[in-house]
């Protein structure tokens, strides 16, 4: 088994965070109720996780996440309504090309590629 990490994502409506999630082309592979795993078959993973009144104050939530895409532009494109940042996705000072949205909960989800 190859290694990999999951980000294991607080959220206090799951069907809220499942639509989401499903707009960035992840499918549910397995639901326990409070608790679902997502993939979007090319090797992203996450699991969603019940919790009640996450983040008390959605501004506050300092979590984030990054997922690498091959075509930042399509993907932009599938959530162009849900870009937080004008003019996005562009070249970042770090070398990416991303944009950025944030999940239910707040959290920020970069999605881009190296620039190189």
């Amino acid at each position: 088994m190859d290694h990999r990490a999951v980000a294991i994502i607080p959220s206090s409506d799951l069907d809220a965070s499942e639509a989401f999630y499903r707009r960035l082309r992840f499918t549910v592979v397995s639901d326990y109720g409070d608790y679902r795993i997502l993939e979007d078959g090319q090797g992203w993973h996450l699991h969603l996780t019940h919790a009640p009144g996450w983040p008390k104050n959605i501004e506050d939530n300092p979590f984030g996440l990054y997922l690498y895409v091959d075509d930042v532009d399509a993907m932009a494109a599938d959530v162009h309504d849900l870009i937080i940042e004008e003019g996005a996705p562009h070249t970042k000072p770090w070398g990416t090309y991303e944009f950025s949205v944030s999940d239910p909960s707040g959290m920020l989800v970069r999605i881009g590629r190296p620039s190189h």
